[in-house]
């Protein structure tokens, strides 16, 4: 009964919140831990005051994220002008939350702490922003529901960032799939055949902003961070959701059906966890994961089968330690219609670049496609269509490649302007929950 008041009230209420705009947005980042925290202010937004006031405890944590933000208004090439006021303290939480220095808390870092970190700041009249994964198992998502419940009786924000909503092959993806002279209509799919499938492919040791990026060591501890089955395949649920089902609100009790969920791991050698950490020792409460040889055991590998309004789906994440030469983190994305296959690669074949696939099918009229391609290319200038087999490669411009770190930017723009008309659409506080809630019921799966 519960829920259903719940979701009544945010179908109610999530195109009508209040808010002020009558002075700049004030940023509150609290205990960032993860380097998602300092991309929020890669750039500059004309909304947004520079005065950033950042609460944490002393720590590695802290000194990463001041020294991202130092790189950033020091850079020869549009500099930022932010200007963090700092508190260090093991009261840090119940200092922002009294000292009421801003409007917005911005939340990256340890997921153990984020769900309380947003419910606790919506209960003292914060707008929240929060990055992936909100909820990394079912205690976690009930509390989500409560934060959810209680920001819209008061009018608050809380979104999370959702940044693979502007890969530009994905958006075409979607585009493309509502195009039904092309695409057709989705199919229902099997377990062994999905609907929907997509992959990610990502490493523990990488560049962020042109220098390796140096892991805190908690990442490695589930407990801490999460398995991978609740972190990175949030953006392949949402993703299944956005596309699959565009701007319509899904109702996780009745269009949700779970079937299996499993995790997996990689290993990690000290080698390699120095390499990422600069740690040149495991921490002790990573000792349940390593194995007799002393090798770390991270359950970080998920996959999750389920059905969504009587689609198959599927979703999986892979972390491997490091990618190989030329290449990073990578995608595969299939969504399968009745005259065609929309496909995504972005492997060796493709140069790391994710492109786009539309493999047709018997059915299938050559001028059709470009018709409706026509009208996709008029919201997409430059984007062709290069012949491949019996069908077609989207050819993307480089100029639509801007990037996953520039993604953070343009995710952020869509938050304030959410908060400047004080309206976001009906669908997407259900369908965060709904996202939710399959990554958090596939957590309970994989742990049988």
């Amino acid at each position: 009964m519960l829920t259903t008041i719940l979701l009544s009230s945010l179908l109610t209420n999530a195109c009508a919140m209040k808010t002020d705009t009558t002075r700049p947005w004030r940023f509150i980042t609290l205990d960032p831990g993860h380097f998602h925290a300092a991309l929020v202010q890669k750039k500059m937004y004309p909304e947004v005051s520079p005065d950033v006031h950042v609460y944490a405890p002393q720590g590695n944590d802290l000194k990463l994220h001041m020294a991202r933000i130092e790189g950033y208004n020091k850079r020869t090439d549009q500099p930022t002008r932010w200007q963090e006021k700092v508190y260090e303290g093991n009261d840090y939480l119940d200092r922002m939350l009294s000292e009421k220095k801003g409007d917005v808390v911005v939340l990256a870092g340890n997921n153990r702490k984020k769900t309380e970190y947003i419910l606790r700041s919506i209960q003292a009249g914060y707008h929240v922003y929060a990055d992936k994964p909100m909820a990394i198992d079912p205690a976690g998502f009930r509390q989500l529901q409560e934060a959810f419940r209680i920001a819209s009786k008061k009018g608050l924000m809380l979104y999370d960032i959702m940044t693979e909503r502007f890969e530009i092959a994905t958006i075409l993806q979607r585009e493309l799939s509502m195009q039904p002279s092309i695409f057709g209509s989705l199919l229902k799919g099997t377990t062994e055949n999905p609907a929907i499938t997509k992959e990610s492919v990502h490493h523990f040791y990488k560049e962020v902003s042109g220098a390796p990026l140096q892991r805190p060591p908690w990442f490695y501890d589930i407990r801490q961070e999460g398995a991978g089955i609740v972190d990175v395949t949030t953006h392949l649920v949402d993703m299944v959701q956005w596309e699959g089902f565009p701007e319509q609100t899904i109702d996780y009790r009745r269009d949700i059906e779970m079937i299996s969920a499993r995790r997996w791991n990689t290993a990690l050698t000290l080698q390699q966890f120095t390499a990422s950490t600069t740690n040149t020792s495991f921490p002790d409460y990573l000792t349940p994961f390593m194995d007799a040889a002393g090798v770390l055991q991270v359950p970080s590998n998920g996959e999750i089968n389920y059905r969504i309004r009587g689609v198959h789906a599927k979703v999986s994440v892979i972390w491997n330690y490091r990618a190989e030469p030329g290449a990073g983190d990578t995608h595969y994305s299939i969504m399968r219609g009745s005259l065609a296959d929309l496909v995504i690669r972005q492997g060796r074949d493709q140069k790391y670049v994710p492109t786009l696939y539309i493999e047709r099918k018997e059915g299938l009229k050559d001028q059709n496609v470009q018709q409706a391609f026509a009208a996709v290319e008029k919201k997409y200038p430059g984007i062709t269509l290069v012949p491949d087999g019996s069908g077609w490669i989207v050819g993307i411009p480089a100029s639509y490649h801007n990037g996953h770190e520039a993604h953070f930017a343009q995710v952020t723009e869509r938050y304030l302007g959410f908060l400047k008309t004080g309206k976001m659409p009906a669908w997407e506080i259900p369908n965060m929950l709904a996202k939710y809630h399959v990554t958090t019921e596939a957590f309970r799966l994989s742990n049988r």
